[in-house]
């Protein structure tokens, strides 16, 4: 149902942006070099949340049961869900200030903790089980907006948000499925559902056919904050929700590995070279394999076939009874510092260099 929902609101979006003029423009800081439609992420949330009424509506006419209830924390996300989704939407038609955007971020994440949902355990991690409230609340927002603005920041070439995002709902699915929440197995899958489209808009759509379309930040700031909530609802210990399961918070941490430690990393770089923090660069994973000589398209396989190893290494160590997430992060910190040695190795060799 998703998939055909995207497959016709992505078509009208794009005859709207050409009547309308609203077009991604290129700079020195893009990697595309045409006026592209900059409103794809608008079809996320209708198509999603059509899919999810529909499947709820048919299974409760299958099983002659009512399949959901409104907790108060599923009212708060989908109000917090319509702020930031809002929010989006106004800064891809009209632009609007970092600030103001960091501003509603923060304001949105605020409503999870608020509702009594937050990151209320590490399970081990540096030695931290369990956490009071007053630790845990202002992390659950911190994670949230981390993640939000590290999916919205690695949008940066053809398909990769939407592709590491897919994967990461698929993860995510299988883990609520296999925790018989299907509430949210629902949900996900239908934001699941339109990323097809949208990707194939994205990424095969034609430039003379006017068949491309980005995301823009109604698509990246959605399916961030999304991920964010997905994050602490499968990391938080609650008994009431599901059993408790030692792996809850390196499974979440492993769907999103690959853009919370870019964003690290690209905080790094600019700390150690004095540059201001929020000062948009060319230094993301993408851009340093393309200057290593890639392809957009290479860097995009390359990047999700990274991922995939991340999340091979993680649940290889995770089934064999490994759960201590503090080694296996150190690991995987491990593994993306060796990768990113031989990208930078690269591009020296081609004669240019690895900070810009």
């Amino acid at each position: 149902m998703s998939i055909v929902c995207g497959f016709i609101f992505i078509p009208l979006i794009l005859n709207f942006c050409e009547k309308k003029g609203l077009y991604d423009l290129p700079n020195e800081r893009k990697v595309h070099k045409n006026a592209i439609p900059r409103l794809g992420g608008i079809s996320f949330m209708p198509s999603m949340l059509v899919a999810f009424v529909v499947a709820l509506l048919v299974s409760d006419n299958y099983t002659g049961e009512r399949q959901v209830t409104m907790s108060l924390w599923s009212c708060f996300f989908l109000v917090s869900l319509l702020l930031i989704y809002g929010v989006g939407i106004i800064d891809d038609l009209t632009g609007l200030g970092a600030k103001t955007k960091f501003t509603v971020q923060i304001m949105a994440a605020c409503l999870m903790p608020l509702s009594g949902l937050y990151i209320n355990n590490l399970y081990g991690f540096c030695g931290i089980n369990e956490i009071p409230a007053w630790v845990g609340m202002p992390l659950t927002v911190f994670i949230i907006v981390f993640i939000d603005n590290a999916i919205n920041l690695i949008d940066g070439i053809d398909g990769l948000a939407g592709g590491l995002s897919f994967l990461a709902l698929g993860g995510f699915l299988l883990c609520f499925v296999r925790e018989s929440l299907f509430t949210y197995s629902i949900l996900i899958a239908g934001l699941m559902g339109v990323l097809v489209p949208y990707l194939y808009f994205n990424v095969l759509g034609s430039v003379e056919k006017k068949q491309k379309i980005f995301m823009g930040d109604s698509g990246s700031l959605t399916l961030g904050f999304i991920l964010g909530f997905l994050f602490i609802k499968f990391a938080m210990d609650n008994p009431n929700v599901m059993p408790f399961r030692k792996d809850s918070l390196l499974l979440s941490f492993t769907m999103l590995i690959v853009p919370m430690i870019d964003v690290v990393r690209v905080v790094i770089a600019r700390t150690l070279h004095r540059r201001p923090l929020f000062q948009a660069d060319k230094n993301h994973i993408h851009h340093k394999l393309m200057r290593a000589g890639m392809t957009q398209h290479q860097a995009l396989i390359t990047i999700l076939l990274l991922a995939l190893a991340f999340t091979t290494i993680n649940v290889t160590l995770s089934h064999l009874g490994y759960y201590d997430i503090t080694l296996i992060v150190l690991v995987d910190l491990l593994v993306f510092v060796l990768f990113m040695t031989m990208v930078n190795k690269r591009i020296r060799k081609n004669g240019a260099q690895p900070f810009v």
